[in-house]
């Protein structure tokens, strides 16, 4: 067992959570200390120390720990059965955002990844903002891609690509069920991959995107634009991907610049 990590930020100068705080805002924080706990694998076997053994290692009051507790459940988190005890529902994938690469590169050893291929076509007239943001001329088409990314048969992501069409067009020919298409722009423009913009976005999914991620209607998703950039600085990929928040978790590595 990864020893918890005391909260000792939960009063300024002391080591214990705040008696006079709320419970609910108590709760709350506890939450945010066991969530952090459990998406970097602090609890390998998947269960959590008992109630009693939690308010001692985190030095809180046993009602402000169940009360935490409740809300990992209501989250989907954890579980909690009567004999059983405290399980974590499933483990989340980490999808760093400090390397550019693609989401099926960023699995690899998890399991098997797969895409469903439900659109890869020409466009004469892509939406305008796309355009904007390839710096496509006027009246120029692209290419569009829509892909489904499932790990080991569980539908994981739903991503639109839009790409220009001396570039996505080679990309039509191949292989998309299986391969990355980071990996396949390379090949086609004999470049490596410079760098991306990326914006995320927390929203909750519509029904056709619920219904493809087997997700409820109004689940909680990231919404992550990208715009992927060659060495030179052109622009060859915009997308929007909509991955399942209950599966992913994303992280960086960030380093503090001086001028």
């Amino acid at each position: 067992m990864v020893p918890l990590t005391v909260m000792n930020d939960l009063h300024p100068g002391t080591g214990r959570a705040s008696s006079s705080s709320p419970r609910a805002e108590r709760a709350r924080r506890i939450a945010d200390v066991l969530r952090q706990q459990i998406s970097g694998d602090a609890f390998p076997d998947g269960v959590l120390p008992d109630e009693r053994a939690l308010t001692a290692q985190l030095d809180a009051s046993r009602n402000a720990v169940r009360e935490a507790l409740g809300l990992l459940r209501a989250e989907g988190v954890i579980t909690r059965r009567q004999g059983v005890g405290t399980t974590v529902v499933r483990p989340k994938y980490g999808h760093g955002l400090d390397r550019l690469a693609g989401l099926a590169e960023t699995l690899i050893g998890y399991g098997t990844v797969t895409n469903e291929v439900r659109a890869a076509h020409v466009v004469t007239e892509p939406p305008s903002a796309v355009a904007e943001r390839l710096a496509l001329p006027p009246g120029a088409g692209a290419v569009h891609l829509e892909r489904l990314r499932r790990l080991d048969g569980e539908p994981l992501s739903l991503d639109t690509t839009y790409l220009p069409t001396d570039i996505g067009g080679p990309l039509l020919e191949r292989d998309l069920a299986n391969r990355d298409v980071f990996a396949v722009l390379e090949e086609i423009t004999g470049h490596r991959l410079g760098h991306a913009e990326v914006t995320v976005h927390a929203v909750t999914a519509d029904p056709d995107t619920a219904a493809l991620l087997h997700i409820p209607a109004g689940a909680a998703v990231f919404a992550i634009d990208r715009l992927t950039r060659l060495a030179d600085g052109r622009a060859v990929d915009a997308e929007t991907i909509h991955i399942r928040a209950d599966r992913l978790v994303l992280r960086a590595t960030l380093r503090r610049g001086y001028a």
